[in-house]
Parts: C-alpha cells; structure tokens; sequence
C-alpha cells in the first residue's frame, strides 16, 4: 500500500507543480522531491503484497501520470541543475541551446507517453522506434545549430547535448514509472 499511495503523492504533487513553479531553485526542489517519493515507491513494491482490482488500475493510470508530468518536473530540474553548474565557469551555451530547441516540452510529454505505451504492451522494442523517430524529427535542427555561425564549421552550441540528457533523463524516469504500474505484477519479485 506504501507504493501505492507513494505514486499517487508524488503523480499529484508533479502534476500540481509543473506548471507553476518557475525559479529554478523551486524546479530543483520540487524535481528532488518527485523523484525521491517515487525512488521509495519502487523499493517499496519488493517488500509490499500487489494491489489489484480497482486499486492497480488506479496505480496504473496514476503512474502514468507521473511518467509524463513527473517526467517533465525531474528533467527540467536535471537541466537546472546542468545550467547552474555552467553558469560558474562563465559558458552558458547549455542554457542557449535550452531556448534553440522549441516544443521540447511537449516533445518529451509525448516520448514519456509512447514509452509508457510500449512498455505497458509489454513491447519494449518499441522505445528504440520512439527514440528513432524523436531523433530524426530533430536532426536538421540540431544540425542547423551545429552550424549556425554560418561559417558551416561545428559551434558547439550544446544543443545536442541537451536533447541527448533530455531523451536519456525522460526515458530512464519513464521506464521507472512503468516499472511502479506493471512490473511488480509481472515478475515474481521475492517478499
């Protein structure tokens, strides 16, 4: 029941605080308190009895919730992180190429959906077709950034190394999401 009502919390606090938090700081705490409710979500499932009924529906559909709102809290406050680290050192290329790269919010909202999807169809196989898709839709704009100084020589704008932490960041919460809905009612965890 921990689990459960673990992944509920931390589903209701993203969706709650990801649009509305904005200083930075707020980001990186909210994102530290997301990710650790679900952290002791999953250890919780190893020593918990399964839910079922309507109980794991609503786990289900909560743990969805907090793969794509939740997603999006602790990704932002990875590259909150990344971009207060660089700001010490005098580059802020990392924190330009957050504002080169439009709709990588809703982006990533939609890659943390069909990854949800691919392994709630217990295809996992699937993600490589997402990530492929995702990566070809933004090639030529991480390409133009590449060169965008015009002299067609690399500038190394830091747009592909956000796009490479976001995708890895998302993905990663994604399948610890799915883990929270389906694992533990798939694979013969010890108790």
């Amino acid at each position: 029941m921990t689990a459960f009502v673990l992944t509920i919390v931390a589903a209701i606090v993203a969706l709650l605080g990801w649009p509305f938090v904005r200083p930075s700081l707020g980001r990186m705490w909210l994102g530290a308190v997301v990710a650790g409710a679900t952290g002791l979500a999953a250890v919780a499932t190893i020593f918990e009895p399964q839910v079922d009924g309507v109980e794991q529906d609503v786990l289900r559909l909560f743990a969805l919730v907090l793969a794509v709102c939740g997603g999006a809290v602790v990704t932002t406050a990875a590259f909150d992180a990344i971009d207060a680290s660089g700001r010490t050192d005098g580059t802020d290329r990392i924190v330009r190429a957050g504002e080169v790269l439009r709709g990588g919010a809703w982006i990533g909202a939609l890659e943390r959906l069909a990854i949800f999807a691919t392994l709630a169809a217990r295809w996992p196989e699937g993600i490589a077709v997402v990530l492929a898709v995702k990566g070809l839709g933004r090639y030529p704009e991480l390409r133009h950034q590449e060169t965008a100084d015009g002299t067609g020589r690399p500038n190394a704008s830091g747009a592909a190394e956000r796009f490479i932490i976001g995708t890895l960041v998302s993905m990663s919460w994604t399948a610890m999401c799915a883990y929270l809905a389906f694992a533990p009612y798939v694979l013969d965890l010890p108790r």
